[in-house]
């Protein structure tokens, strides 16, 4: 929650806390978690988030305070636009567009009948390697890796096991916060190789999410991931948020470096 507590500096820029300590790389899923926020601080209340579309520039400071310049690219009626700037320093990190929306009626479809596993009989994991900027004493992540090669699926269980409160975009963060814990591994597991040997560099690019329905970090969630392509060093990892009743909450996809290292 405090990772969250955005303090405003001026009209639309926004100033949120570092996580982690001070000149180690920050995780990459607090800025995508803190450019929503920002976002979100701009739009009409019954507004909720149907895009997220963001590119990492350059390596964040985890201890560092990051600064957020939120612009207004379109007020519709029902649907609105925003340009969100993460800055260290005075450098750009993180860029990102969000697009909001008021509900509105229409068919729908994306429901399991039920989850692939029963979350509460897998044993605790954690994420797939060394996460420093990741509260696991908060979060409760269980791993379930099937198929190898091209058909190599990741299932990731998560849920928050502190209280959150009610409010829908604070759990759509906190599940974006959770969404970048090694979501490009795939890419590598495909070819034999783990984020966790070091044997490539790795890390997120770019990431965009389209949402569907609204997410509760406090229930069991499914990230279920894998890797249709690679290729010059970079490989791409689609994925789906499925809630504790099956319902798919959001569309992932992430593009990641995975060039094998000198």
């Amino acid at each position: 929650m405090d990772l969250l507590e955005l303090a405003a500096v001026a009209e639309d820029c926004w100033q949120a806390p570092g996580h982690g300590p001070e000149g180690k790389r920050a995780f990459g899923g607090q800025f995508v978690a803190q450019s929503m926020a920002a976002a979100g601080r701009t739009v009409v209340s019954d507004a909720q988030p149907t895009s997220l579309h963001l590119q990492f520039l350059r390596g964040g400071d985890s201890g560092a305070a990051v600064a957020y310049d939120v612009e207004r690219l379109y007020e519709g009626r029902t649907a609105m636009s925003r340009r969100v700037l993460a800055r260290q320093g005075g450098r750009i990190i993180t860029s990102a567009t969000v697009s909001f929306a008021k509900p509105l009626p229409g068919p729908e479809h994306g429901h399991l009948s039920a989850l692939p596993d029963d979350p509460e009989s897998l044993p605790a994991t954690g994420p797939a390697g060394p996460a420093p900027g990741l509260p696991l004493d908060e979060l409760d992540i269980r791993i379930v890796d099937t198929g190898s090669g091209a058909d190599f699926v990741r299932r990731l269980y998560w849920r928050a096991t502190v209280p959150v409160p009610s409010e829908p975009l604070l759990h759509t963060c906190l599940a974006l916060f959770v969404t970048d814990v090694y979501m490009i591994d795939p890419a590598l597991v495909v070819h034999g190789h783990s984020m966790r040997e070091r044997t490539h560099r790795s890390g997120t690019t770019d990431a965009s999410v389209w949402f569907h329905r609204p997410v509760r970090a406090d229930h069991w969630n499914l990230l279920e991931s894998r890797s249709p392509a690679a290729a010059r060093g970079r490989g791409v990892v689609t994925a789906q948020w499925i809630g504790a009743d099956g319902a798919v909450c959001a569309t992932a996809v992430q593009e990641g470096l995975i060039a094998a290292r000198e």
